[in-house]
């Protein structure tokens, strides 16, 4: 969360640039829960909503701009 720094999830992202959406079949370790249609962090900062993306046909959540602070971790 850029807000508080809270740790929401670890995700792997494929390809560069900017994380716009997160898809809930490539969050790994959720520390949230992803039923709900909003995606907050453990404080309760609002993250981003659940959505379709249509393109693919996949569950994911939109974020919003500056909403999370990502960092590469290398496994």
């Amino acid at each position: 969360c850029q807000k508080c720094n809270s740790l929401i999830c670890l995700y792997q992202k494929d390809g560069s640039g900017n994380l716009r959406r997160m898809y809930i079949d490539r969050i790994i370790e959720p520390r949230v829960s992803l039923i709900r249609k909003d995606l907050s962090c453990p404080k309760g900062h609002l993250v981003g909503v659940k959505i379709i993306y249509e393109k693919e046909r996949r569950l994911a959540f939109r974020l919003f701009i500056d909403s999370v602070i990502k960092k590469i971790i290398k496994f």
